[in-house]
């Protein structure tokens, strides 16, 4: 996926940015196709893998900075790197600045050299428009093809303290997610926030879900046990793609509770998860967000297209 927002955002504050992306491999690959780094003169960010590739492939964009050129690469993984991978990958380098940032189209499509654009690409980026078909990313007689990055999903985490930073920091580089952050206060979240995240402030948290997508998977872990059985109810009541709370068996036992006294069903109750997180990786805040992240990233079938993992302990 090409992640404009995100070249955009490197762009302003750095000036000219390589951006390379794994254009096609053959047999073993550190990285698939269309994974990307961003390059400038002081930094990079993002990752194509692969150790000893990766390092090349940085000292050739900084190379290609002050050009602007583009540049399209094979290497032969194992015998050129010295690395035990068997694969070849080809590497696709540009240079962006805030003139030549392309336009924020369904589908991203560029030469890899100065050749016309040929029909087989033609057609697919009308397909493309016509029937929001979007194909992976690959390399197309000469001419590489990346969907633009975009939320599909809809996380909504409840509470900005140790645990919701934690979560934020470990979720907010996933592109297929879009974040809203929710707390009593502006004085509740840190002073950098990534941009996939959206901080929404409410002084009483429970009226801002009447807000949320029924879509949205949701995470609740505020200060307060009461809030928690409120939000709970109120979401409910409102409909979620999933519902993940913090906590230990016993909060949760005395919340299955609570929930049937306000007239909620223990089918209805069943929907939460709680507790969150894998209880072989412990308490911490940070060992909490990679259990969920974990979850998050198994195949759909297996998660059931949910944030949230089994269990965690008291």
């Amino acid at each position: 996926m090409f992640d404009l927002e995100t070249l955009t955002e490197t762009v302003t504050q750095h000036g000219p940015t390589a951006r390379v992306v794994i254009a096609a491999h053959q047999g073993s690959s550190p990285r698939e196709v269309g994974a990307s780094m961003l390059v400038w003169s002081s930094g990079q960010s993002g990752t194509i893998g692969g150790g000893a590739l990766e390092h090349q492939a940085t000292q050739h964009a900084r190379s290609l900075l002050a050009t602007k050129e583009k540049s399209l690469t094979h290497t032969a993984l194992g015998p050129k790197l010295n690395q035990c991978c068997g694969g070849a990958v080809t590497l696709f380098t540009e240079v962006f600045t805030a003139e030549t940032l392309p336009e924020p189209n369904s589908l991203i499509a560029r030469p890899t050299n100065d050749t016309a654009m040929p029909l087989a690409v033609k057609r697919l980026l009308a397909t493309a428009r016509n029937q929001g078909a979007l194909p992976a990313p690959h390399l197309m007689q000469g001419w590489m093809i990346e969907p633009l990055a975009h939320p599909t999903r809809q996380l909504w985490i409840w509470g900005a303290g140790h645990v919701g930073r934690a979560l934020i920091h470990t979720l907010a580089p996933l592109s297929d997610l879009h974040i809203t952050w929710i707390d009593t206060a502006p004085s509740r979240f840190p002073f950098t926030i990534p941009d996939n995240t959206t901080a929404l402030p409410v002084e009483t948290p429970t009226n801002a879900t009447e807000l949320a997508p029924r879509n949205a998977e949701h995470l609740i872990l505020t200060y307060s046990h009461a809030l928690d059985l409120d939000l709970c109810h109120r979401l409910l009541l409102h409909g979620f793609q999933s519902l993940g709370l913090i906590g230990s068996q016993t909060k949760w036992a005395r919340f299955q509770s609570r929930l049937r006294a306000l007239g909620h069903t223990p089918q209805t109750i069943a929907k939460i998860t709680c507790p969150i997180g894998d209880p072989s990786l412990g308490k911490h805040p940070n060992a909490i967000a990679i259990g969920v992240a974990a979850q998050l990233l198994r195949p759909t079938a297996q998660a059931g297209h949910s944030l949230t993992a089994p269990s965690r302990s008291a």
